[in-house]
């Protein structure tokens, strides 16, 4: 996009218009001259859709806290490949983590804003809101007993920007807004192909002191190639990771677009050094490809039609947790040297949003849209057996899956009035949601026990278990590693919501802006919700702005929180335990006196600053957090009266937490020479959850909700994570050193022992060269120093040396990126 500008004059002059770059010429003797303007990306950047409904209204002018993220700046300066990772180094409040050995969540990662769960952060495309994942975290993860939305299914290649909302957001949004929103603002640039193609891997030289025979240290790398416990050949790198990604957009008419984005993923497994019980601790493959479209069609000089979404797909590849001989869980003939489950995925998210925007005569604009969006979770597991059906059993299984669909309908009306005192923005809408949460099953072998004639058993009382003929211990049914999902577990459940909401934001002076919001919600099965707003800012100088806000939020139960049933083997120390996790309306649950879930409730309240002098601005803010009923995964109850089952779990609205931090970020960035610069930014998240109260009733609170699950829940983000990111930029050479420092963390093993992860330091280092208009290298090294977290011993929940604590345990990689732009 270009902007022509025609000057007389006879000086020289500096051209500006608004969203474009400030250029000077000089104009000599010529009395008119057209001057062409390129879009600026560091101003256009400014303009935020999220947290405020004014048009006119910037970051910095925003009454809360607003993080505008550009992308261009930190994928071209980083080798890391997804979104969740991008933004893990990009905002101080946002942590995302690998996981291993945990079924889904080592497939997808749950991802938070100040340390809240991931299904209490609303994640936004265009302004429109994003489906969540079909998965509920269930092991020992961030996010235990919570749903959250798959940021990686969405193409850092697609994205413009991230807009980040620091504060409580339901009255404005609705459900899942307690902790913020993140708003992804897609590409719309036009008459330009860009891209690039990357690699990179990891050392496979982790820190720490493991004993001779540490299965994946020199000379016991299990092989990721053959099923089984097969050893394969040391490597000196591992997780080798590609990248490829195009965007390219063409003009429709003078204002429209269309802007089209295609990405290709693949990474191989890391493998880290574990226990005999995992011995494929690490991080899964992944092979996925993405396609995003962006379309925007003028229908008249005021209205215009958009549409945009897209199509992920993943196939992911994980080991899960391993059966030694001798066991009742392995076949000799099958697997002589015993075998390490793979728990293999196929996701595909799909989305599209489209609606109509115009301004009316009168003033008035209206957006009219309609947004689909569908995950599809299907599992399928490899390198197994029933163990059942001994001999015959076969060696990879259809698991069944899950899937989540949302249908949202939205009509917003708003209007600026530029006469009432300063401005006055008034907004208001409506939106009806529908969902829908399915479970369905996997073949007979993935969750069936046969009888010693391979019959599939019904009646156990006149049906005969296989046994173990070394053990002497009956055969359990069901693939290994993950059993599949039974008749018996399938759901089709949907639920509607309707709300209601009004936006006022009122600029009584120049230096003073106040707004609010309030929003209505009937949900169809649990009833209504009424939730309010207030926020103000003052200009106390030119440069000085004070900004502060009050709200009230919810979150609803998610349709998984409520419906979700496996029956599944947890592994205690390396000992198999087999367990249910009863949906939330069944009788069992009721027997153990847990009644029907309802919304969490929240209270936010923030304070804080945005300054500028110079080349420095800064920006401060102070949050704090309560909420209510916060919906947790209980710990295994014993279920003797369970037939096959040790114990069982069950969702609950099971705690109070309190939460009060501090968000800084400080920037500096200074012109050297005609062609340098140099920046410096700061940032830093201190954070510090307390669980107030614990609503155990009369069960158990060890069980309920026990030391483990208090350390799960607190440790969800560090109490602290500082980012100092260096950059110098020189005509044809950039370069960026970040440090980021995550503080300390304490987890809780499986013999009620504290694991300490001490504070750690994790270096990157990017250098850039331009070699030439169209091509630009970039390399270098993420956690350069290869620095992992301090060593634990074999109760650690992950089976491996560490936990997924947020600096993760791949240790350093090292990429290099050639992108292009023609």
């Amino acid at each position: 996009m270009f902007c022509q500008v025609s000057v007389v004059t006879h000086f020289k002059n500096v051209i500006t218009q608004p969203l474009f770059e400030t250029k000077e010429i000089s104009v000599g003797n010529q009395s008119s001259l057209d001057v062409i303007l390129k879009e600026a990306a560091a101003q256009l950047d400014n303009v935020v859709i999220v947290g405020s409904r004014n048009p006119n209204r910037t970051s910095t002018e925003t009454a809360t806290a607003v993080d505008v993220i550009p992308m261009a700046d930190v994928v071209s300066k980083t080798g890391k490949i997804e979104v969740n990772q991008l933004l893990q180094y990009a905002a101080p409040s946002f942590n995302a983590n690998k996981q291993s050995g945990s079924d889904g969540a080592d497939h997808i990662d749950p991802a938070s804003l100040r340390g809240l769960g991931p299904d209490q952060t609303l994640v936004l495309i265009n302004g429109k809101r994003r489906h969540q994942s079909s998965l509920i975290n269930v092991f020992g993860t961030r996010g235990r007993g919570n749903t959250g939305t798959d940021l990686n299914a969405i193409p850092a290649s697609a994205i413009k920007r991230i807009e980040i909302l620091r504060d409580g957001a339901s009255a404005q949004y609705g459900s899942d807004a307690i902790a913020g929103v993140i708003n992804i603002v897609l590409k719309d640039r036009t008459d330009e192909l860009s891209g690039s193609i990357s690699y990179g891997a990891y050392n496979t030289n982790a820190q720490g002191d493991f004993p001779d025979g540490t299965p994946n240290t020199d000379g016991n790398r299990l092989d990721t190639e053959r099923d089984g416990n097969a050893i394969g050949e040391d490597q000196s790198f591992d997780g080798g990771s590609i990248k490829f990604a195009a965007n390219y957009g063409v003009k429709i008419g003078e204002e429209g677009y269309a802007n089209f984005t295609t990405e290709y993923i693949a990474k191989n497994k890391i493998l880290r050094p574990g226990f005999d019980f995992r011995r494929g601790f690490g991080e899964a493959a992944i092979d996925g490809f993405n396609f995003f479209g962006n379309v925007n069609i003028p229908v008249s000089e005021n209205t215009e039609f958009y549409a945009f979404g897209g199509r992920n797909y993943r196939d992911t590849d994980a080991f899960a947790f391993t059966r030694n001989n001798p066991t009742e869980r392995n076949v000799v003939s099958i697997y002589p040297n015993g075998f390490t489950p793979r728990i293999t995925s196929n996701i595909i998210d799909n989305s599209v949003s489209a609606g109509i925007r115009t301004e009316m005569e009168n003033g008035w604009n209206v957006d009219i849209s309609n947004t689909f969006g569908k995950n599809l979770f299907h599992y399928f597991i490899k390198g197994s057996l029933n163990a059942s059906l001994e001999e015959t059993s076969p060696v990879d299984f259809d698991a069944g899956g899950h899937s989540l669909s949302q249908n949202v309908t939205n009509l917003d009306i708003s209007k600026f009035y530029e006469d009432i005192m300063e401005g006055m923005n008034l907004a208001f809408g409506a939106e009806y949601k529908t969902e829908n949460f399915e479970i369905f099953a996997g073949e007979a072998s993935s969750y069936g026990t046969f009888d010693i004639d391979r019959a599939l058993i019904t009646n156990p009382a006149t049906q005969t278990i296989p046994t173990d003929p070394i053990t002497g211990e009956q055969r359990p049914g069901g693939s290994q590693g993950f059993p599949g999902y039974s008749p018996a577990n399938e759901i089709d459940r949907s639920r509607s919501n309707v709300s209601l909401y009004g936006d006022l934001e009122l600029d009584i002076t120049e230096k003073f802006l106040v707004s609010g919001a309030a929003r209505f919600e009937y949900f169809s099965d649990f009833g209504s919700t009424t939730n309010g707003k207030l926020a103000a800012r003052y200009k106390a100088t030119e440069n000085i702005n004070i900004r502060g806000s009050v709200s009230s939020g919810f979150r609803a139960p998610s349709l998984a929180q409520i419906y979700y049933n496996l029956k599944y083997t947890d592994f205690v120390s390396g000992q198999a335990s087999e367990s249910l996790l009863s949906p939330n309306n069944s009788p069992v649950t009721a027997s153990f006196g847990i009644g029907p879930l309802k919304e969490e409730k929240a209270f936010n309240a923030a304070l804080g600053f945005t300054a500028k002098a110079g080349n420095f601005t800064a920006t401060v803010d102070g949050y704090y957090i309560d909420i209510k009923d916060r919906i947790v995964l209980t710990g295994a109850f014993p279920a003797p009266q369970i037939p096959n089952v040790n114990s069982a779990q069950f969702f609950v609205n099971g705690v109070d937490t309190k939460t009060t931090g501090l968000d800084v970020i400080l920037s500096y960035k200074n012109t050297l020479s005609e062609d340098s610069s140099f920046g410096a930014t700061f940032l830093a998240n201190f954070n510090n959850m307390k669980i107030e109260n614990i609503h155990n009733g009369s069960l158990d609170e060890s069980t309920y909700f026990g030391p483990r699950d208090k350390a799960f829940l607190l440790a969800s983000a560090p109490d602290s994570k500082l980012n100092l990111n260096l950059t110098y930029d020189k005509s044809w050479f950039d370069t960026s050193l970040s440090f980021t420092h995550f503080s300390e963390i304490e987890l809780i093993d499986y013999g009620l022992v504290p694991d300490y992860y001490g504070a750690k330091t994790v270096t990157d280092l990017n250098f850039g060269f331009q070699l030439s208009e169209s091509l630009k290298l970039n390399v270098g090294s993420n956690n350069l120093f290869n620095v992992y977290p301090d060593q634990q011993d074999a109760d650690s929940d992950s089976g491996g040396y560490w936990d997924a604590v947020q600096m993760g345990f791949a240790g350093a990689f090292y990429y290099a990126r050639l992108g292009f732009t023609f």
